[in-house]
């Protein structure tokens, strides 16, 4: 019998079913009162999520191209920017820089690292950069970079900050105006449990103020075009949105508002708990730097002799449980289990019970059961 598969990546992530009916019900029409009015209440539901009361702007892309927008909007051929690199989501951002003609400078690490705020003083102190360029939340390698300090040395010295918080906003603190951000770029499909189609910007006066002065090329992603249409009586997006997907991330704003961002927090944070004691009750290692303030996905070192990507192939054959396979030098050698997103803990030791048949199958030694007593152990410790 043919049954849906779960997904227990780092996004996209499940969907409630009041997400599913919002993005079905009858279109609301882009230009008049009622799409207005759904902008306004997704962009306020927005800025008090990355607690700021600056601009949010929505945008019609996935996460990749809001971090575009952030490298359109505020830079110019040849401006400096540092990027520290520590996996494959940070590198991806150096990319859309170069491929800009900013002048890209890097701190390089190995993957599973995590940034420190005083490599990114000490690089700026010796070649000052106009902004550094930082990912929250490394989902290649399951860390979770402490932004607050890291743009506090940014800031120190004289440097914009700007983050690709696409795959954290609303499973981990973010505090936009106390933390002195300058753009922070979400996404749709991860925490808050929408569809993929739509990516968010905040963005600060700075970088409103560096966007006045910027000359690379845009159209789509300009801001201006965004911001004027939001100050227009009923709101509305300059090009034709995905007005099902604001929709559903209307809904599902609602749904997270319910219990509210400190809930959320502990929900996540308690799912990455049980993920990674049941991970280690099998013997098997974490991967990454600091792996407990990783709330979002856990990154798993294979046993020797086993590739990870079988793992991820059995456990999709055999329980049609999708789990993300390494990437770039960690493909092979590492497996992600997801748990952002609309998950209770059913799913985490569904997911758990699977990993322990999937190594089992291929020759790992299991004490069955381990897993999933370790999780149910962390979930009744916790109530």
């Amino acid at each position: 019998m043919d049954r849906p598969e779960i997904i227990l990546a780092p996004g996209p992530t499940p969907i409630p079913p009041e997400v599913y009916l919002a993005q079905g019900s009858p279109l609301v029409y882009h230009r008049g009162p009622g799409f207005g009015r759904m902008l306004r209440e997704v962009t306020e539901g927005l800025q008090r999520l990355y607690r700021t009361g600056s601009d949010v702007l929505i945008f019609t892309s996935s996460g990749t191209g809001g971090l575009e927008s952030a490298i359109a909007n505020c830079f110019s051929p040849e401006d400096p920017v540092l990027v520290p690199l520590a996996g494959y989501f940070a590198e991806r951002f150096a990319k859309i820089a170069r491929a800009y003609g900013l002048d890209v400078r890097t701190i390089d690490y190995e993957w599973g690292q995590a940034v420190k705020a005083a490599d990114v003083a000490a690089a700026l102190a010796k070649a000052p950069a106009k902004a550094v360029l930082l990912t929250q939340s490394e989902t290649s390698t399951g860390v979770v970079h402490d932004i607050e300090l890291i743009a506090q040395a940014a800031k120190d010295a004289g440097a914009m900050v700007v983050v690709d918080a696409v795959s954290s906003l609303g499973a981990v603190p973010f505090d936009f105006d106390g933390w002195g951000i300058d753009v922070a770029i979400s996404g749709s499909q991860k925490a808050l449990s929408a569809s993929p189609g739509l990516a968010f910007a905040a963005i600060s006066e700075a970088a409103w103020a560096a966007q006045a002065e910027a000359t690379n090329p845009r159209f789509y992603f300009d801001w201006t075009s965004y911001k004027q249409s939001y100050g227009l009586k009923d709101p509305e997006s300059p090009w034709t949105p995905a007005i099902s997907v604001v929709q559903g991330l209307q809904a599902a704003l609602r749904l997270y508002y319910q219990d509210g961002p400190e809930a959320a927090y502990a929900r996540h944070r308690l799912l990455s708990r049980a993920i990674k004691e049941g991970i280690r009750a099998l013997g098997l290692d974490l991967f990454g730097e600091d792996p407990e303030r990783a709330w979002t996905v856990t990154a798993i070192r294979a046993p020797e002799g086993i590739d990870a990507d079988r793992i991820c192939a059995t456990v999709r054959a055999d329980d049609g449980i999708i789990l993300a396979p390494g990437q770039g030098p960690l493909k092979g050698k590492v497996f992600r289990i997801g748990h952002l997103g609309y998950y209770d803990r059913l799913d985490m030791i569904r997911g758990l019970a699977a990993v322990e048949l999937a190594l089992d199958k291929l020759g790992y030694p299991v004490k069955r059961g381990a897993a999933v007593a370790a999780a149910e152990d962390v979930f009744a410790s916790a109530e």
